[in-house]
């Protein structure tokens, strides 16, 4: 397998047969392996052991890789992200983790339990006709679970991003993405200070957000598994890909879910209506509200469009990825500096 962008490395059947064995001994034999698609981080495969489990193992980039700066540590946050759901908000369906290792010429890898069903964004690809309004409706369900797990501060749980306030790390994400945009030479919709000064014009909405909740933050749907039921209901059965998590505002979680959408615009929804059923306390989309998603989603696009040069993608190579994104950083940087 040849990496789809500079972060992922190539792995052989070899290779995944000697890092099942460094996981767990030579009692424990491989008998198949493939890779899995869908993501642009870690080098991601399949694996069939001798004993029937399947597993899924996650090599993380080769040491020196340059990546932006809140990927520092991601194979060691996803396992810390697993190990706190299955804890605190165990009727989140994640996989369990098996082991985390590390290797002089392999260097970090993860491997978790192998969940079942498929990714959203895969059956749509496939044109797999079913409904799968019951499985966003579930998901709707396992993010307001998530979200009653309090952090002890706001932002990434390590020395990346964070702060004591959710306007001080919000504002310390954007200054990071704005550092990563300016060492890759990213060419942004409006210079760096104007961003800043936007975002400045609305802090006083951030400072509403007083709890530090558990944040999945990358809930599209390539990471959202899901099975028919002895229905036939297209279910939710796993919640993957947490590395990326942090701890802030609730409302960050209901933009990747509706990726490239806007969910204000959308209340019948079913991840809204399942969240909606599900939450402790109702979801107001106000004013204020509006305001925040306003914000999320700039900061997404912004990351969409400062990480693709570390995925080896330009302008040339993704014209179509890039014209989207620039035109939805116009829009909600219109819609902030209008309101």
């Amino acid at each position: 397998m040849t990496g789809a962008s500079p972060t992922q490395r190539p792995l052989t059947h070899a290779d995944v047969a000697y890092l099942i064995d460094a996981s767990f001994g030579p009692q424990t034999r491989l008998r198949d392996a493939g890779p899995l698609a869908g993501g642009g981080y870690a080098t991601v495969w399949w694996a069939l052991l001798d004993d029937d489990r399947r597993v899924v193992l996650k090599l993380a980039p080769s040491a020196g890789t340059p990546l932006l700066r809140y990927e520092r540590g991601l194979c060691a946050a996803e396992e810390r992200y697993f190990r706190l759901v299955a804890q605190r908000a165990p009727q989140v369906p994640v996989p369990a983790v098996l082991w985390r290792g590390t290797d002089p010429a392999y260097g970090e890898w993860l491997v978790t339990e192998m969940l079942p069903g498929r990714s959203l964004s895969s059956l749509a690809e496939a044109g797999v006709a079913v409904d799968d309004g019951p499985a966003r409706y579930d998901l709707g369900v396992a993010l307001a679970a998530l979200h009653q797990v309090t952090g002890e501060r706001f932002g990434y749980d390590d020395d990346r991003a964070g702060g004591p306030t959710w306007r001080a790390a919000f504002t310390a994400m954007l200054d990071a993405l704005l550092a990563d945009a300016a060492d890759w030479d990213v060419r942004l919709p409006v210079p760096p200070e104007h961003l800043r000064t936007l975002v400045g014009r609305h802090a006083d909405v951030l400072d509403e957000v007083r709890r530090p909740a558990l944040l999945h933050f990358d809930c599209w749907d390539g990471n959202v598994l899901a099975a028919p039921d002895a229905d036939g209901r297209l279910r939710l059965c796993g919640l993957v890909d947490g590395e990326r998590f942090l701890y802030g505002d609730p409302l960050l979680d209901l933009v990747s879910p509706l990726l490239l959408r806007r969910v204000e615009d959308e209340p019948e929804h079913p991840v809204l209506r399942g969240y909606q059923a599900a939450a402790p306390e109702p979801l107001v989309l106000d004013a204020s509200a509006r305001r925040r998603l306003g914000l999320y989603r700039l900061q997404l696009y912004l990351l969409m469009t400062v990480e693709m040069p570390s995925r080896g993608m330009t302008v040339h190579s993704h014209p179509g990825r890039y014209a989207r994104l620039e035109t939805l950083l116009d829009e909600e940087l219109a819609a902030l500096t209008s309101g």
